[in-house]
């Protein structure tokens, strides 16, 4: 228990990036166009994988849930940060910022994990094809999934609860564009090394399922993904609180909140015939004239 005396913070204000009045109008509107692109990209492979039977395989199930969760992280930040790129307040409460905290690493962590398994299922497919479709039954994908969601949730919520038993008395400035761990972790008014011992093992089991996915991946534009998304977020989770650049962090969250949304649809499934073939089907523009 702390002391009566003592202040807390109800609200934090965060600084986002570091602008002039004339670059603010280009980044709201690059950033308006890539979300809008995100909500797209990866809102008509969902739909195209729920509607086309032929895309009822192992993969692209977890490509599937694999949108929903790049959907999910992106819509958590990038709403807001966009608000607060066009409003004088840019406050969040402090109740707000904790969701918004456990909500993103839920879903960031359950995608870590969803790569590995992704990687074994191309690995199963490429070395054991005649076995593929008993090996990585529905009941087995449906347990792999289950397991990428309960990893999220409890090594977020351990994630959380020891970033938020600290006592923040002030300053309340947080010095990126959402509420991520590392840089509420800098306003904390105590010792903060026992969070960056859990922040390393967080990116530990980040880059212990990148370790998987060389283990298993036979696919370039896999291994592209989640390099794009794991190296980034174990920088980010692994260094040391005392020695983090906050413009540095702030560039390294945009590339894998937002960039990886973004190329995700393009890498893995609006350059493949299958999702192509299912588009037309679906819209009707690949049937023959009558």
């Amino acid at each position: 228990f702390h002391s009566p005396n003592q202040t807390f913070v109800t609200e934090f204000i965060l600084l986002g990036f570091s602008l002039s009045p004339r670059t603010t109008p280009l980044l709201f509107s690059a950033f308006l166009m890539i979300y809008l692109m995100i909500i797209l990209g990866n809102g008509l492979i969902f739909i195209l994988i729920c509607l086309d039977p032929h895309l009822h395989t192992p993969m692209y199930f977890f490509i599937g849930i694999l949108s929903m969760l790049d959907l999910g992280y992106t819509t958590t930040t990038v709403p807001q940060m966009l608000a607060h790129l066009v409003s004088q307040k840019k406050t969040i409460s402090y109740s707000s910022c904790v969701a918004q905290m456990y909500i993103f690493l839920v879903l960031g962590v359950t995608e870590s994990w969803l790569f590995a398994i992704m990687s074994i299922d191309r690995y199963v497919a490429i070395c054991h094809p005649l076995r593929y479709r008993v090996i990585m039954s529905p009941c087995v994908c449906g347990i792999m999934a289950i397991f990428c969601g309960l990893c999220g949730i409890t090594s977020a919520l351990i994630y959380t609860i020891f970033a938020m038993r600290l006592p923040y008395c002030g300053p309340n400035k947080i010095n990126h564009f959402f509420c991520e761990v590392p840089a509420v972790l800098k306003l904390a008014c105590a010792d903060t090394s026992v969070n960056d011992q859990v922040d390393f093992i967080l990116g530990f089991s980040i880059r212990s399922a990148q370790g998987r996915l060389k283990a298993f991946s036979t696919c370039a534009s896999h291994i592209t993904v989640v390099t794009m998304f794991c190296v980034p977020a174990m920088v980010m989770y692994m260094k040391p609180g005392s020695k983090a650049s906050p413009e540095e962090d702030k560039k390294l969250a945009l590339f894998y909140n937002v960039i990886s949304a973004f190329l995700n649809p393009v890498i893995y499934s609006l350059r493949n015939k299958d999702v192509k073939r299912a588009f037309l089907k679906v819209t009707g523009w690949g049937r023959p004239p009558e």
